[in-house]
């Protein structure tokens, strides 16, 4: 059972999403068919508006012209120029750092460490969480490597993918992940992860499907959704580019591309010729106005006509339009208004900065709670299926994972918050808790305790030698009372 990875990086097309269905699959049960035929639809009904939300992310959103005001020629030139969308997901994504995990007894006695670093987690876990706020939900899906018989851990994007959800589990109910698809975006491989059994699917020759079918022995999906804000009537999440945010964008939008217009035309003199005939001006008036010399001549009557110049109207409504619509934004994204690029005439205090600040880390640490959830729950389904358990051990259920502070603090305030406590409780300042409160990451708290465990061996031996030292000083030196010839004295 293998996953083909991410080919949708190379692919320049978005996938036909007509390419994609089938009432009867070679290879896979017929119990399992309308589960399958539920994922297809799924995913061709959900693939538009992802494809959309991918759009606005990398700012390659079409423009919404009214058709009033702006000219043609701009109009056919201009691309997307305002990154708000990947700014909303971003800025809450970089508040998401996984940092390993932390154990009941401080050792990893499953491996975890290893299972982490040989499926890149802390490279893949951030992937997945900026696909998560940009499409809702995204996945990380468990699959045996064919070479070497080991885990894979791969991300996927719910562009490529389908689930639907248990309500009464509260899990994943199946999924489906596209792997494969031609250069012109016909699918040609997928895999469908249902409870105990996980289906590959390849097209064949002859346009069919053809399934292989491998029992995995665990009672749920080996996958995991990672979601964001999921509530009750969207249990697979939301978008962090939400429908109003992508509203705001085209404005945005719009509103610099009028005032790129504006300032063309604020760039030349408006001019009113009074007296002249129509005629002697050319077709295309817009070039007539950017040319560097123009010339009239007189008229019959050898009258000259009358030049006037009118004053350009003001930028600044243009300017203060898109400062509403940025005041919007953070709005409904809980970003501070200068993080969009605008600079308010009242600068923000200390206070005010904190405050929008927290609201993005009270959000970002309601989510890391949630991503913790799903990835203890990948921990677990990773050593059963490796191990061959069907149920995870005691000490496993108290694994969990590590995340990097959401607040910034600065190293003097944490120093004194660490000397306080320390010096109530003594265990805190060598724990692993007080050590990261004290802003020291995974690795450096391992390079810690290695060190210490160092300096402890050494100062056993150093104490050891002294001690046979000691030993070696007293046993040379003969006692007061002894003689200090061969023999024992004897009275005459």
């Amino acid at each position: 059972m293998a996953d083909e990875g991410i080919f949708s990086s190379a692919l320049k097309r978005p996938l036909d999403i007509t390419s994609f269905g089938a009432t009867r699959i070679a290879g896979v049960a017929d119990d399992d068919m309308p589960l399958i035929r539920t994922l297809m639809k799924v995913w061709r009904q959900r693939y538009p508006r992802n494809l959309i939300r991918t759009g606005y992310y990398g700012a390659k959103e079409g423009f919404k012209d009214f058709g009033i005001s702006i000219p043609d020629r701009i109009k056919a030139n201009v691309s997307a120029c305002i990154g708000w969308p990947a700014k909303a997901v971003r800025s809450l994504a970089d508040l998401t750092v996984f940092d390993g995990w932390t154990y009941p007894n401080g050792e990893d006695v499953y491996g975890l460490d290893e299972l982490t670093d040989m499926n890149a987690l802390q490279l893949a876990v951030p992937q997945t969480v900026v696909s998560a706020y940009t499409h809702g939900c995204a996945f990380l899906t468990l699959t045996s490597d064919p070479d070497t018989g080991g885990l894979l851990v791969t991300p996927r994007s719910a562009e490529w993918s389908a689930a639907l959800w248990d309500g009464r589990r509260n899990r994943l109910a199946a999924a489906l992940t596209i792997n494969d698809a031609t250069s012109k975006g016909r699918v040609t491989a997928f895999n469908v992860f249902l409870p105990g059994v996980v289906y590959q699917v390849t097209r064949d020759g002859y346009g069919g499907w053809t399934a292989e079918r491998y029992v995995t022995f665990w009672p749920e999906p080996t996958v995991v959704p990672l979601v964001s804000d999921p509530q009750l009537s969207k249990p697979l999440g939301a978008s962090r580019i939400t429908r109003p945010v992508m509203a705001l964008t085209d404005m945005g939008f719009r509103t610099l591309v009028r005032m790129e217009a504006s300032a063309e035309f604020y760039a030349v003199p408006k001019l009113w010729f009074l007296g002249m005939d129509e005629d002697a001006f050319s077709t295309d008036t817009w070039s007539s106005l950017v040319s560097s010399i123009n010339a009239i001549s007189k008229d019959e009557d050898g009258d000259s006509p009358n030049l006037q110049q009118i004053s350009q109207a003001s930028m600044q409504p243009h300017s203060d339009m898109l400062k509403t619509i940025a005041l919007v934004v953070a709005s409904d994204t809980d970003l501070p208004v200068d993080s969009l690029g605008i600079t308010l005439d009242n600068p923000s205090s200390a206070e005010a900065m904190a405050a929008a600040e927290r609201k993005l880390t009270r959000r970002a640490d309601r989510q890391n709670r949630l991503f913790g959830m799903q990835l203890t729950r990948l921990a677990r389904m990773a050593v059963c299926l490796r191990d061959g358990l069907t149920e995870p051990p005691d000490e496993l259920k108290q694994v969990r994972p590590v995340w990097a502070p959401t607040r910034e603090i600065s190293d003097g305030a944490r120093a004194d918050a660490y000397v306080k406590i320390s010096q109530v409780n003594q265990s805190y300042a060598t724990s692993e808790v007080g050590l990261r409160r004290l802003g020291l990451d995974g690795d450096e708290i391992r390079s810690l305790r290695s060190q210490q465990s160092r300096d402890r061996g050494r100062d056993a031996l150093d104490m050891i030698l002294r001690s046979a030292n000691a030993g070696d000083d007293q046993g040379s030196e003969p006692a007061e009372d002894e003689p200090t010839g061969g023999g024992q004295a004897r009275e005459a």
